[in-house]
């Protein structure tokens, strides 16, 4: 049930997206043209220590809500995934993972954007200083993971990236 894409343009695009018309065959037969968004790979970090995790509370413009998320960014040219959420880490929050590993890579949109979303863990992190990102939250807190479920449930955490990597945390404390 393979789709093949014959051709593509770029209808508009800036430096972190590019929205493209693709020309495309689904398996029976037909072509027509289809949009889809290519958007560059984001990486993101979840830090915990003491039954804690370190979110950020931010303001997201597009949709006017505010909620908590875990830092998170787009990964440079030439950056590994794990290099990005480190950096991003650091620049968001002020903390420096003391090592960072895969917690779970997810794809958030595949049938309309190609964009990767890559979540690392740490389980300790030093504070460097103060976040050199001065327009991403209002405030960096640690938050109970026992508050986490609640949270969700009360639509204070909403963002997909940091739904999956803190779902996906629970999932591992359990087991």
């Amino acid at each position: 049930m393979r789709w093949v894409i014959h051709g593509e343009e770029e209808a508009w695009g800036n430096r972190w997206l590019s929205v493209r018309r693709l020309d495309v065959e689904q398996p029976d037969g037909e072509r027509f043209d289809y949009h889809a968004v290519r958007l560059k790979d984001i990486a993101a970090a979840v830090v915990t220590r003491d039954e804690c995790v370190l979110l950020m509370w931010r303001h997201r413009f597009l949709t006017d809500t505010w909620a908590w998320e875990i830092p998170m960014g787009i990964i440079e040219a030439g950056e590994s995934p794990e290099a990005a959420a480190a950096r991003e880490l650091e620049e968001e929050t002020g903390w420096r993972a003391d090592g960072l590993s895969e917690l779970i890579r997810s794809e958030p949109a595949a049938g309309i954007m190609d964009s990767r979303h890559f979540v690392y863990r740490a389980t300790s992190a030093t504070r460097i200083g103060e976040p050199t990102e001065l327009n991403e939250s209002d405030r960096i807190e640690w938050i109970p993971l026992a508050d986490v479920p609640g949270m969700i449930a009360r639509h204070e955490i909403v963002s997909g990236i940091t739904l999956v990597g803190l779902q996906q945390l629970l999932l591992s404390e359990r087991g």
